[in-house]
């Protein structure tokens, strides 16, 4: 081929390219604009905002490359195809996590850049992993803002869980796809519908868990951010000691009440809320939840009221409340319960990985997965009896089909081999093997703390290189949006033509 037909080609493909992506690109601008107005939330929430120059230099530079990109970009936002899809999946949130991170390294005192974007990133994904000691100490206003990133991110998980990724078929998430989920221009006026429904939701469990908490005690300011990170099922806490600041058992009783309801299906919540049908929260996935709730809570605290002669009421309310914190992926700690022995080390190991429902801000594996596995652990014991039978596999009296299972597996592989990748490397990097695996899990998963003396509930990240910090980072992204969606689009496929 001549040169000049392969320069024709190039300019033919950059073209295509540039088609291709600018409805991602508007619509990125549009997300950028209103996380410019966030920014202005400190400085309206708090009289004498510390920082109020620092939010409002911030907020105008987001502004003004959210309105140049959409300035750049006109192409009308109409149906956007499956591959657009999954550039905007991945490609928001790495966009709003840089430009969030800006308060963070602007304001005295500030953050380095790799701690900043660590931080931002992990308030997003909700993981709630954290680099920064004196947290007491700390301006208020960056407290708040870190309270409204992750409550923003819990929003966009649900919004992503139960719009964008059925749609996309990943992870067998097309298991809970509903019109909502569906990006034709039919369904466009039902999935505005099941929006606005959501929001309302998630605002109004915001609004009821800050009244709860200032009610048994907490000041406004505690109870506004620690609601939002409750909610968001995100973990950031207002001092170094997270939950443990606080001694009123009715208060880690609230938290437990709405990190619980922060891991529900917001579809089922959503139907609930319109028809009142309490036979909807009879969904399997909602009893598997309780379920892995109250197993583990109720073995830790029988553990705990004999090793240590603590009462009961007392037991089974610090078991709960970090059994739920843990399987949520909240990360909220009221003590350092790796200091109750091996036995409760190995189970909070072992819940790490759960997660919650899918259609919630929880992360984790998520409950669905291991009920599906079970479904085919179950199928193969009756073959291996009964080699000729027919089983019908059916999940909440929904037929499973073969590319639902083919995707969770394909999850469970990619999620198990990206642990063992990212220990590695974080091994490679000089970090032991207790802080690597436990904090490549925790990543993965967004759950928060690892275990082990550096990343445990007692400590923090701050300590690991900079380059652990970008690995994991990268990590919690990958968990975040379910692996299969960020991996999708680095792959030669994705951009033929």
């Amino acid at each position: 081929m001549s040169s000049l037909s392969m320069t024709a080609l190039d300019l033919k493909n950059t073209g295509l390219t540039m088609s291709f992506a600018k409805p991602v690109i508007r619509i990125i601008g549009i997300v950028l604009l209103l996380l410019a107005a966030l920014m202005l939330m400190p400085i309206v929430l708090l009289a004498g905002s510390q920082d109020w120059n620092v939010f409002i230099m911030c907020s105008a530079i987001t502004a003004g490359c959210g309105t140049l990109a959409m300035g750049v970009c006109r192409t009308p936002i109409n149906r956007l195809n499956p591959n657009q899809l999954f550039l905007l999946t991945v490609f928001s949130w790495v966009v709003v996590s840089t430009f969030a991170s800006l308060p963070l390294i602007l304001v005295e005192q500030g953050l380095t850049v790799t701690d900043a974007i660590f931080e931002t990133i992990s308030g997003i994904t909700t993981t709630g992993s954290t680099v920064i000691s004196g947290l007491d100490g700390l301006p208020r206003d960056i407290l708040l803002w870190r309270s409204i990133l992750q409550w923003l991110g819990g929003i966009g998980i649900i919004g992503m869980a139960v719009a964008i990724l059925p749609f996309l078929r990943v992870g067998g998430m097309r298991l809970f796809q509903t019109e909502s989920s569906d990006w034709s221009d039919k369904a466009l006026p039902q999935f505005r519908e099941v929006a606005k429904t959501i929001v309302l939701l998630y605002l109004t469990l915001t609004v009821i868990c800050v009244l709860c908490y200032r009610l048994v005690g907490m000041d406004w300011f505690n109870a506004l951010n620690h609601a939002m990170t409750t909610i968001s099922t995100g973990g950031f806490s207002t001092s170094d000691q997270s939950m443990g600041q606080f001694t009123a058992p009715s208060i880690l009783w609230i938290s437990t009440l709405f990190m619980a309801c922060g891991a529900l299906p917001f579809t089922i919540l959503v139907r609930f809320w319109h028809s009142h049908d309490i036979q909807l929260l009879n969904d399997q996935q909602i009893k598997g939840l309780l379920i892995s709730f109250a197993v583990p809570s109720v073995m830790l605290a029988v553990f705990l009221a004999q090793q240590t002669d603590t009462d009961f009421f007392q037991a089974i309310t610090v078991t709960t409340f970090n059994v739920v914190s843990i399987i949520t992926t909240t990360g909220y700690a009221s003590t350092d319960y790796t200091l109750w022995g091996e036995f409760p080390i190995a189970i909070f190991f072992i819940i790490t990985f759960i997660g919650g429902c899918s259609g919630s801000t929880s992360g984790g594996v998520k409950i669905f997965r291991f009920q599906i596995s079970w479904c085919l652990v179950r199928e193969q014991l009756r073959k291996l009896v009964h080699p000729y039978a027919i089983v019908s596999r059916r999940y909440n009296n929904r037929k499973l089909s073969d590319d639902i299972i083919a995707s969770a597996v394909a999850f469970a592989f990619i999620f198990f081999l990206s642990i063992a990748v990212f220990t590695i490397l974080l091994c490679l990097l000089g970090v032991d093997l207790m802080t690597s695996l436990t904090g490549s899990i925790t990543a993965l998963t967004n759950v928060g703390p690892g275990l082990g003396d550096t990343i445990g509930p007692a400590g923090n990240f701050a300590s690991l290189p900079v380059g652990a910090k970008w690995l994991l980072a990268i990590a919690m992204i990958l968990g975040r949006l379910e692996l299969l969606s960020v991996l999708v689009v680095f792959s030669r496929d994705f951009w033929r033509r």
